[in-house]
């Protein structure tokens, strides 16, 4: 049964805005007391954040399809809804999130930073925050938006100091068994690491850890074996060690050959010439090995390396290389540049810039692109004649009708808002009315502009009363 994976593809959908609510305030003696409908609430974000107690992509591998909650519809009353509740998504530190094109949307490397996988829709506003001194009581209220909907591909590289390198069966996992606390499975047969083992060193005042990364053989650049799967794990190594086997049993390998075809998967998989190198020749408790180790150590340093000599099972030579990895980790440590705190950078909008693009494509249609259009028209409800005039009247106010006419656009073009695979296409009409005009001007309603009732009848009695005292006033008796 699987128990460790470090790839996964998942599907992570945000959650929605809650819509709007169109109510008017209804009490005795107010027939029309004002609009009161409330706002919806925001859909739940998808977060994704690290948490050093998480090794591994498991959960995600058995359950990719991950949402978060929806927003909660305005109600009457002035009641806004309840904002979705956030998803947040534990991830193993050294997490890569990609998209499935393989670009880099983010790095999580450190206990608690977080990536906003999938935002949630906005919450439509109700009828009475859409209420103004022209519009007073609007019969309609604004759809939430959707949330949003991606596919992303989480990837571990693990984060170590040393990465452990070589041939199956070299002695990797007994070499970090006796290094530290980590017990990794080992057996006298290849391919027993499956997966990558860390352990933690500790060597005088520097603490450092160690990667065990599963045997390489030749054309594991290139996927065989398990070295493609597992060559990731060894990128943010700040040294590579190759422990090479003296004691080998296969007549046609040696250690220096063994060096060399190792050195060429790493070239070929990129990205890791620049980084330290130490020699280990393990297994020279056994006497064939130890003679062995002697004969190509001379090759080995005259070709840069640092060689050291050791024995996993015998303990040999242990201390010395755990002090000489921790020297090349402090050094590796003090080079890196100092974290500075993050520079918030504000980059504000040209005064010309619109906020939009109108295009016309091959087939006389025009699209309109932009994140305002786009919202709003997905915040739109068309089957209200009103909320058309109102969407009608914020597009002329951005400037999309001057703009179609500079495009050349004329009365009966298609004009086309949003992406090809989702727009909402329609015959433009300069200035066109909607049914809310025969309540007045579009997007206005005028049904409590006048009097009300009441008071109307108040101010015709009132009316009635002084023209009869006028009527007694002038009364002249015979």
């Amino acid at each position: 049964m699987t128990t460790f994976v470090d790839r996964v593809e998942l599907h992570v959908a945000a959650g929605s805005g809650g819509h709007g609510c169109a109510s008017v305030h209804r009490e005795k003696f107010k027939p029309l007391g004002g609009p009161d409908g409330g706002n919806g609430g925001r859909g739940g974000d998808v977060i994704l954040t690290v948490d050093q107690s998480i090794t591994t992509l498991l959960d995600y591998h058995h359950s990719p399809h991950r949402k978060a909650t929806n927003g909660k519809p305005g109600e009457g009353g002035n009641r806004s809804g309840k904002d979705g509740q956030d998803l947040v998504l534990p991830v193993p530190d050294g997490t890569v999130v990609l998209d499935k094109a393989g670009n880099v949307l983010a790095d999580l490397v450190g206990q608690g930073t977080s990536y906003v996988a999938a935002q949630g829709g906005r919450g439509g506003l109700g009828n009475a925050a859409l209420a103004s001194a022209r519009r007073k009581a609007p019969g309609f209220a604004l759809l939430g938006e959707p949330g949003d909907m991606r596919d992303v591909v989480l990837e571990l590289k693990t984060v170590a100091d040393v990465a452990l390198v070589g041939y199956p069966s070299a002695g990797k996992s007994s070499l970090i068994s006796v290094l530290s606390a980590a017990k990794p499975k080992i057996a006298d047969y290849p391919f027993t690491t499956l997966v990558p083992n860390l352990g933690v060193v500790t060597a005088g005042s520097t603490v450092y850890t160690i990667a065990d990364v599963p045997g390489l053989i030749p054309g594991a650049s290139q996927g065989k074996g398990l070295g493609l799967e597992f060559l990731r794990h060894v990128e943010r190594c700040s040294v590579l060690v190759h422990v090479l086997d003296t004691a080998t049993l296969e007549s046609e390998r040696d250690p220096v050959s063994d060096l060399d075809i190792i050195e060429e998967e790493l070239r070929q998989y990129g990205g890791l010439d620049k980084r330290p190198r130490i020699v280990v020749l393990n297994k020279i408790d056994v006497p064939d090995g130890k003679d062995l180790a002697e004969m190509v150590r001379p090759d080995l340093e005259a070709r840069g390396y640092r060689v050291f000599e050791v024995s996993a099972v015998a303990h040999m030579g242990l201390k010395e290389l755990s002090f000489a990895l921790a020297e090349v980790v402090a050094q590796s440590r003090a080079a890196k540049p100092k974290e500075e705190a993050t520079r918030i950078v504000i980059r504000p909008k040209a005064v010309d810039d619109t906020g939009f693009t109108v295009t016309q494509e091959a087939d006389g249609l025009f699209r309109v692109r932009g994140e305002k259009p786009e919202r709003w028209v997905r915040q739109t409800d068309f089957n209200n004649d009103e909320a058309v005039g109102y969407l009608a009247d914020r597009l002329n106010r951005l400037g999309v009708e001057a703009e179609l006419m500079k495009a050349g656009a004329r009365g009966g073009d298609g004009v086309a808002i949003g992406p090809e695979d989702n727009a909402v296409v329609f015959d433009w009409e300069p200035s066109v009315t909607a049914g809310a005009e025969m309540l007045g001007r579009r997007g206005e309603d005028h049904r409590l502009e006048g009097e009300r009732p009441a008071a109307q009848r108040r101010k015709d009695r009132q009316a009635e009363r002084d023209e009869a005292q006028r009527e007694f006033d002038d009364f002249e008796p015979f």
